[in-house]
């Protein structure tokens, strides 16, 4: 009996398994070679120290990082490359390759570096699937981990500052996008109608860009330009990954009705007051409508008017 191969790795929404690209990556490379992963989706009982996820453990080995857990599952015979040629191969490391240089460092910003997102997307997500304190520490050192990533690979001459790699790495990033959607073309999958490795990296790197609800979308909106990237996404997801009805993962659906019963706790709580304000009205003594006097004012204390109204 084969050891059971068990996934830990964060956790799912807006549709999708796992919001988190390296994860995605593993549990879309899992789907298509067939292995028997046990998925430990990471919540607020987690207790490890760091964010570096995914893990994959059985009982002798525990193995991190995208590339080894694949490398991994292939010597436990889970190979979703078994049909690929030669050429194929090579085309596969040399497409991965230009994934993790040049798309990569773009999908670590919009998620991690861009403050809109950061603020109000990532950290929030993140930090309610960890413990306090972790909460409060770990999305932040995250996301320096995120930035300091970028620069070691985007931050040489002539590139010294922040905003001219973002320029930059936003430039490499739709340019491989482009050369992503013609690669595929019209096909199901980058190398005929079987998935593989390279679409796993795909996958595991476009589907979190395309699917969360971010503020700031410079990349997302060119990617959604891609209509057959978008439509591989969709495909993936509801041949190997079961949703909800309407396309609404459980995780989704679960943040979807905590919102609608938060909205609905407030506009019954307004709708409380403003029945107590109506009360209140109607009981108290009708008086006759006075008219107030109208003060007309010189332009130069109206703008003084003004100016007191506009400070803080």
């Amino acid at each position: 009996m084969a050891a059971p191969l068990e996934l830990s790795c964060w956790g799912g929404g807006w549709g999708l398994p796992s919001v988190h690209s390296e994860s995605l990556v593993v549990m879309a490379y899992a789907k298509f070679s067939g292995a028997p992963l046990k998925v430990n989706v990471i919540d607020n009982t987690w207790r490890g120290s760091r964010g570096d996820v995914p893990v994959l453990a059985t009982e002798d080995n525990i193995v991190s990082q995208p590339a080894k857990i694949l490398n991994f599952l292939r010597k436990q015979k889970y190979n979703a490359d078994y049909e690929l040629s030669a050429k194929q191969g090579a085309d596969t490391l040399a497409y991965i390759a230009l994934l993790e240089e040049k798309l990569l460092p773009a999908v670590l910003h919009t998620f991690w570096v861009e403050s809109d997102n950061y603020f109000t997307v990532t950290k929030p997500w993140f930090a309610s699937r960890m413990p306090f304190p972790l909460s409060l520490i770990l999305p932040g050192r995250m996301s320096k981990g995120a930035l300091n990533r970028i620069l070691l690979t985007r931050g040489e001459p002539p590139l010294y500052h922040l905003r001219e790699v973002e320029a930059q790495i936003y430039r490499d990033a739709k340019e491989c996008l482009n050369l992503l959607s013609n690669r595929l073309g019209t096909s199901q999958f980058f190398f005929g109608d079987t998935p593989c490795t390279l679409d796993a990296y795909v996958f595991g790197f476009l589907a979190p860009l395309y699917k969360v609800r971010f503020p700031k979308v410079q990349l997302q909106e060119h990617l959604k330009q891609l209509s057959n990237l978008c439509r591989f996404c969709d495909d993936i997801l509801n041949s190997y990954f079961r949703l909800s009805l309407g396309g609404i993962s459980p995780a989704g659906q679960e943040t979807i009705d905590a919102n609608l019963q938060k909205l609905t706790q407030l506009v019954n709580k307004e709708s409380n007051l403003i029945e107590k304000m109506d009360d209140n009205l109607r009981q108290s003594p009708q008086l006759p409508h006075r008219k107030l006097p109208t003060l007309k004012l010189t332009p130069a204390e109206e703008e003084s008017n003004s100016l007191q109204r506009l400070s803080p």
